[in-house]
């Protein structure tokens, strides 16, 4: 790996996780200081959680389309800009209106698949797996620290600090992007940096990549219901609001310990499947439970402790399992549609959860979260085990070779497993296994970057 790529991954992951700090810091509290503002109802507070989702599931592809034209960078400072600007509306909200504005505004901020396909830019094939898997650490280690962080903040300086606090934090990223991130020699017009309009139909019809879509969208729902409803436990049973970090705290650094044999047992012992759908019942049953106990102080903190050891598996799981199943070249695309699934999940979690609550109370929160949960269960059941491979990039210099033939020749040999070719840019993205040889290749097929 290149100074160049080590000093992407560094700065980018330093991105994500500044932004999802801001994001993630509002959960455990949002629904604790609600009150503060005129009009607040428990729906329309579930709203104010989520809906920023809504607007990063709107807009997450067409800003990445928008970044293939006009530059990546241009476009991640103008949604860290938005973001700002939705941090100061609701910091200075007195309604739970201007609240939801606010958290709407930070959302059309939607550069998860402009920093994703930056990613691509900055770094080669070989490396951009260890890459994908340094953000996924910074996200969930953001997670961590904004559970613990969050209700300090607020306790010091209140909720329009905390939304404060985010701007200042995209502003952060800001500096980074500019002064940290490398520049690109020039965009890659490849499909593992951009989400090629004639691959999402080969997207959305692979059962196993839905799979996986349907559950980053439950997975997310489910955390912005239950985040409805267990603040609220929490002060119910006599932890004030200002000491929730006490039980935020050694839940989240037991749920990250506890997870790790489970991802080795996965690797190493070719068990993802098993370990995959164990996680699914473990969030299932922990919902199940809290329904009938999640109102007393000591079996809810054992249930959420469960739910965040399942949640961190999950989490850390999905995006392996998308970039293990997708199609050759397919990268780009598949994440895009992921990643709009999972914020499209998170505004339907806020919004339900918040509906259910109002009208029923917390048990109907949870037991909402467990048939979503069994419904995921079920339809990942049927899911099979993407075979080990790897992908590798071919370019070739003919100008008359006929494409239909070389995907013939390729894939007839040993070890080859999918192909996608973009003609006009002289690239194929082949999957292979383990056995595939190179020097098999047919000449005039080169070895891309």
């Amino acid at each position: 790996m290149s100074a160049t790529e080590l000093r992407a991954i560094v700065s980018l992951a330093s991105l994500y996780a500044f932004r999802m700090l801001g994001l993630f810091m509002l959960l455990p509290v949002l629904s604790l200081y609600a009150a503060e503002y005129d009009y607040s109802t428990p729906v329309l507070v579930g709203l104010a959680l989520g809906i920023y989702g809504l607007g990063q599931a709107a807009l997450q592809v067409p800003l990445g389309m928008l970044s293939d034209r006009i530059g990546r960078k241009p476009v991640i400072i103008s949604g860290l800009l938005l973001f700002i600007a939705g941090g100061v509306v609701a910091a200075g909200a007195d309604t739970i209106f201007g609240v939801i504005v606010g958290r709407l505004l930070q959302g059309t901020g939607a550069i998860a698949s402009t920093l994703t396909a930056l990613l691509a830019d900055l770094t080669r094939e070989q490396h951009r797996t260890k890459a994908m898997a340094s953000i996924g650490v910074s996200i969930g280690v953001s997670f961590a620290v904004a559970m613990v962080v969050g209700p300090v903040m607020a306790s010091w300086f209140g909720v329009s600090g905390l939304f404060l606090s985010t701007s200042v934090l995209a502003g952060l990223g800001i500096i980074i992007t500019v002064f940290l991130v490398p520049n690109p020699d020039a965009q890659r017009l490849d499909a593992d940096s951009q989400s090629l309009s004639g691959l999402l139909g080969r997207c959305l019809k692979d059962s196993n990549l839905m799979r996986l879509n349907l559950g980053i969208f439950s997975l997310h729902a489910i955390l912005m219901a239950i985040f409805i409803a267990v603040p609220g436990i929490l002060e119910e049973q006599g932890l004030h609001r200002d000491a929730h970090w006490q039980v935020y705290l050694p839940m989240m650094l037991v749920a990250f310990i506890a997870m790790v044999p489970f991802i080795i047992i996965a690797e190493t012992k070719n068990k993802m499947r098993e370990v995959f759908l164990l996680g699914i019942a473990t969030i299932a049953l922990a919902l199940v439970a809290a329904t009938f106990w999640g109102q007393l102080f000591t079996p809810l903190l054992i249930i959420i402790t469960l739910f965040f050891v399942a949640f961190n598996l999950m989490e850390a799981s999905l995006p392996l399992l998308v970039s293990k199943t997708v199609y050759a070249g397919g990268k780009g695309t598949a994440m895009g549609v992921y990643s709009t699934f999972q914020f499209f999940g998170a505004f339907c979690g806020g919004a339900i959860g918040g509906g259910l609550f109002g009208r029923w109370g917390a048990s109907a929160v949870f037991a909402g979260a467990a048939i979503l949960a069994g419904a995921w269960l079920i339809a990942a059941w049927g899911m099979s085990v993407p075979l080990k491979s790897e992908s590798i990039v071919l370019r070739w210099q003919f100008g008359d070779w006929d494409v239909a033939d070389m995907r013939r020749e390729v894939l007839a040999l040993p070890g080859a497993l999918d192909i996608t070719v973009l003609e006009g840019e002289r690239i194929a993205y082949l999957q292979v296994g383990s056995d595939f040889d190179l020097a098999n290749l047919p000449e005039g097929l080169q070895l891309g970057s």
